[in-house]
């Protein structure tokens, strides 16, 4: 399964980290401001979470492996629109499109993992799907870097997203479907999965939202503030690069290091949940997120600012290693395993409206304020986050996941 799961995630990671730095630069390099390339870089996960909406849909009606296939393909789409924008407005439309695909990709790979991994080693295996995500975003900006440089074109990268998910079509096509390898899941009904999402398509997205209202509100509320931590860092890193005044090519080799330390943790991280919980990857993850952008708040106009980017950039991807598949076994824990993609498809919605809602503060606050402070306020947020899955977390998923029997 390994090779089938994990091989197309990969590739399709590697070009999404080759653009994700360098997405305020092109904003800034078209006649954005600081405010509005940020508002740019937010349209990834603006588009996540409306491609939420449809994912589950999709997965259960198409299958898994063409649901990735066609997302690819949108994804090329998008990404061309995005390299042969003329103004920030072509650009932020193309960079929303792209952001649309992921969100049906990512949601493939995971309803596949959570109806077939066994729950005894579940946190490892999707801790080892972040991972595969994480080595995508430590490898896509060395490659952006060196392309930037040997070609002096900032838009350029964006070949290599578009290099990357045609590749990982390839593979989708010519390597055997996991899903056909281990047989089709079945629901209690004896429908296939599928069908059995189409006899409840009449109720929706919001109708398992509204079903599972309580654990999406008080868990979820954690969740969310999880995403838009995450979320955050991806924006306000490149975006602080700019504002310093490091140049695209060192932004893209900062954020690659960073990356690594981010890559290193996800199998530890999924071992610690494995064996001891889940609370023991959260806390530290949330706490460490929110005291990373509190640190860049405080260092904006030092002297040594330079310096103190990059701690905050490893303080920052060290939390999130430490929290790598949290989100993702935390849904697979709470869905029901028989037919996981309607709930899982409202989990990620709650997650992803906390990852859209970051960007945005983040830029409307540089608008209005400054980055600094921005950074800051998320900073307070990652702490409340962590307040609340503390509080709510034992109360969901005690020690033992109940999926167990």
């Amino acid at each position: 399964m390994a090779l089938a799961a994990f091989l197309p995630t990969l590739l399709f990671s590697i070009g999404e980290g080759a653009i994700i730095p360098i997405i305020p630069a092109v904003a800034n390099n078209l006649g954005s401001s600081l405010a509005v390339a940020g508002l740019i870089a937010a349209m990834v996960t603006v588009g996540k979470l409306v491609g939420d909406i449809p994912s589950g849909w999709v997965v259960s009606r198409i299958g898994e492996r063409n649901a990735m296939v066609y997302a690819a393909l949108l994804c090329v789409v998008g990404l061309i629109t995005a390299m042969a924008s003329p103004n920030p407005v072509v650009l932020g439309f193309g960079i929303l499109v792209i952001g649309l695909s992921t969100a049906v990709f990512s949601l493939a790979r995971h309803a596949f993992m959570t109806s077939f991994v066994p729950i005894r080693y579940r946190a490892r295996a999707l801790s080892s799907l972040g991972g595969t995500f994480r080595l995508g975003y430590f490898i896509g900006p060395f490659i952006s870097a060196a392309v930037i440089h040997l070609t002096g074109n900032t838009q350029a990268a964006f070949w290599i997203h578009i290099f990357a998910s045609l590749s990982a079509v390839l593979v989708l096509l010519s390597l055997p479907d996991p899903a056909a390898t281990f047989g089709s899941v079945r629901t209690r009904s004896g429908l296939r999965e599928g069908e059995e999402f189409v006899a409840q398509e009449a109720h929706g997205l919001f109708h398992t939202i509204w079903n599972s209202r309580d654990v999406l509100v008080k868990l979820g509320s954690g969740a969310a503030l999880n995403g838009a931590m995450r979320a955050s860092r991806q924006v306000i890193l490149p975006l602080w690069a700019v504002s310093i005044g490091i140049n695209d090519t060192n932004t893209a080799l900062i954020i690659g290091l960073a990356g690594g330390v981010d890559f290193a943790l996800f199998y530890a991280s999924g071992q610690v949940m494995d064996r001891f919980g889940l609370l023991w990857t959260a806390l530290p993850s949330m706490i460490g997120l929110g005291l990373g952008h509190i640190m860049l708040a405080f260092t904006h106009d030092v002297p040594d600012r330079v310096e103190w980017f990059i701690a905050a950039a490893v303080v920052l991807s060290l939390a999130n290693g430490i929290g790598s598949g949290l989100l993702m076994t935390l849904g697979s824990n709470l869905a029901d395993k028989n037919n996981p993609a309607p709930f899982l498809g409202a989990w990620r919605f709650t997650g992803d409206a906390g990852s859209a809602a970051a960007p945005l503060a983040v830029s409307t606050l540089t608008a209005l304020v400054s980055i600094s402070l921005a950074s800051g306020i998320m900073g307070v947020f990652g702490l409340i986050g962590a307040t609340i899955l503390g509080r709510y977390l034992p109360r969901y998923l005690p020690r033992k996941p109940r999926a167990q029997t």
